[in-house]
């Protein structure tokens, strides 16, 4: 294959990955926008929050799992103002926090797949081919499914405490302001700025870390290590969510938005440390407040 049609094979695949990268994100986040939306709709009926069922049952939209805003009687074993979660509550919290995580991941984590997806054509055109692409990535996306099921777990431990409003910000300011400070604290922390350099350097990672894989499951443990270095730089900024809303779109899109920054803009640990002493200011200056 000559060098020219080499490229045009390159730039194709490319497009196409990108393309599929693009068609995952946007789908992701389609599912995360009708589901604030149907989660503060008002119901015209009613008057309440359609996609909040605040007396634990369902009048047309969502049951919010964990607020029981009616005071049903659960016993002593809860919180009052808590309904248990059904198995069904804890698969549908699971899956939101999933599909936002995809949403909030997959754009930052594309460099490093087109740079898969190049190496992988030129190896399949030099006659030594590498694992696919969905390998990998799906071996990134698995770590983030196991954060999701950390997430709901911690989820039900604020709602269970009371701690969790319907809209699924904390109701402490105590709290928000403590999760805020440990957060800002942490993108000071030496295992941010490892976590963050492997992120920032795909091919410095893949030379560090072996090289690609022709073997599939090597390919998904590969990803998997990529995705647990990504996990270790940003794990800190999702704890947010519960500050701002698990549901806040705009909260979403602007911690989204950081972890790209963090990631694709050259500046080393500069765009880390500024939000970091930021977010460390805002959450002592609600403490005081607190007070």
């Amino acid at each position: 294959m000559s060098d020219t049609a080499l490229e045009a094979v390159l730039q194709r695949d490319r497009t196409v990955v990108t393309a599929a990268l693009v068609i995952i994100a946007v789908l992701a986040w389609a599912y995360v926008l009708w589901l604030a939306a149907d989660m503060t709709t008002p119901n015209a009926a009613s008057g309440d929050m359609a996609g909040m069922d605040m007396s634990g049952t369902n009048a047309g939209g969502m049951d919010m799992p964990g607020m029981d805003m009616g005071g049903m009687d659960m016993g002593a074993a809860v919180a009052p103002g808590f309904r248990a979660w059904a198995p069904a509550d804890f698969a549908f919290i699971f899956a939101m926090w999933a599909v936002m995580m995809v949403g909030m991941m997959t754009p930052s984590v594309a460099p490093m797949v087109l740079l898969y997806a190049g190496v992988g054509r030129k190896a399949r055109a030099g006659g030594r081919p590498i694992a696919s692409t969905a390998w990998f990535f799906t071996g990134y996306l698995l770590v983030w499914v196991a954060f999701s099921a950390a997430a709901t777990g911690a989820q039900w431990l604020l709602a269970s405490l009371t701690l969790l409003s319907p809209m699924m910000t904390t109701n402490s300011t105590v709290l928000g302001g403590l999760v805020l400070i440990a957060a800002g604290l942490y993108q000071w922390t030496p295992m941010k700025g490892v976590c963050l350099q492997q992120c920032q350097a795909p091919i410095a990672f893949l030379a560090s870390h072996g090289g690609f894989r022709s073997d599939p499951l090597c390919a998904l443990r590969f990803g998997i290590h990529h995705g647990a270095y990504c996990l270790g730089c940003c794990w800190a900024l999702m704890a947010l969510l519960f500050v701002g809303g698990v549901m806040n779109v705009l909260w979403i899109a602007g911690i989204a938005i950081l972890i790209l920054l963090e990631k694709t803009v050259p500046t080393g640990q500069l765009i880390p440390r500024i939000s970091g002493a930021l977010m460390a200011a805002i959450g002592a200056w609600l403490l005081v407040q607190a007070l």
